[in-house]
């Protein structure tokens, strides 16, 4: 019977009031045989002394922080999470949400069934904020409409061409060994899950489970909630677009990329007497009397 170690990564940053319930989600597990790595990024409450006593309660409850407690971002919590991780298979999991008791149980017997998917996520419960709820609709229902386009387990990586259809962390279960060449340097840090699984998508077969098996929660201090200016987000999907190109040669990414390229480099507005040239933005009263651009 096929039985491998589980490694369950948590990065926790000033989430006590919610962190139990993520652990004893972990607990609960009808499958045993699981190691739960909490990475502390520099947490200012008692985050680290509830951990430590879930700790000292059960050893496979593991606590790790970066050097002099320090907070270094989510990105180095994660690696360093993975890092310490001896299971063969990994789970991410935020530290105010928290899973169903067959998470672990579901996800291995779509491994059972489907030996060379190396990449499975579901479908979430959302609760807490009510307006934030609602405010999800629409994404969901665009994003159970892209997923359904696709074969199941297959080829996602073209699902991520306009946006997420992952929503949290904490509905992934990835084998260890495909995060190895992974870079985590989002060129978006609010965009770092997007960032991983649109490269591991290029490479690897993704199986979604249409059964709610994680409790994301809503609240207005999720990590979600931060904001970025468009000319940020267009360098994103650009750099999400080159990792489409690298495997989908196709007329229409190669449009689209060139567009946003396009968008980046040159766009008038003349209701606005705005220009923009090479990512800077002039004002002009008459186009001719541009004097001055720096390059």
């Amino acid at each position: 019977m096929y039985r491998p170690l589980v490694s369950i990564i948590t990065a926790s940053y000033n989430y006590g009031e919610y962190i139990k319930e993520t652990i004893n989600s972990v607990i609960c597990q009808s499958y045993d045989n699981w190691e739960l790595i909490i990475v502390d990024d520099g947490s200012r409450d008692n985050s680290v002394e509830i951990i430590q006593d879930y700790s000292l309660k059960d050893t496979r409850i593991k606590l790790y922080t970066h050097p002099d407690n320090k907070n270094l971002g989510l990105a180095e919590t994660l690696k360093l999470g993975i890092n310490k991780a001896t299971g063969e298979w990994i789970i991410f999991l935020e530290s105010d949400d928290s899973i169903k008791p067959e998470y672990i149980e579901k996800k291995l017997e779509i491994i059972k069934n489907y030996p060379d998917v190396k990449f499975i996520f579901n479908d979430t419960n959302c609760f807490g904020d009510k307006s934030r709820i609602e405010y999800m609709e629409d994404y969901f229902q665009k994003q159970k409409k892209v997923i359904k386009t696709h074969a199941n387990p297959g080829d996602f990586l073209t699902c991520f061409e306009n946006f997420n259809v992952i929503p949290t962390f904490s509905t992934v279960m990835v084998k260890k060994e495909i995060l190895k060449n992974i870079d985590f340097n989002s060129p978006l840090k609010k965009f770092l899950d997007y960032y991983i699984w649109a490269q591991l998508a290029a490479d690897n077969k993704f199986f979604y489970i249409d059964e709610k098996l994680t409790n994301w929660r809503m609240h207005a201090n999720s990590y979600i909630s931060a904001n970025c200016c468009k000319q940020d987000k267009v360098f994103f999907d650009l750099k999400i677009l080159d990792i489409i190109c690298s495997r989908h040669c196709r007329l229409k990414y190669l449009f689209k990329y060139l567009n946003l390229h396009r968008k980046k480099i040159f766009r008038l507005i003349i209701p606005e007497h705005k220009v923009l040239l090479f990512g800077k933005w002039y004002n002009y009263s008459n186009i001719m009397n541009i004097s001055k651009i720096d390059f």
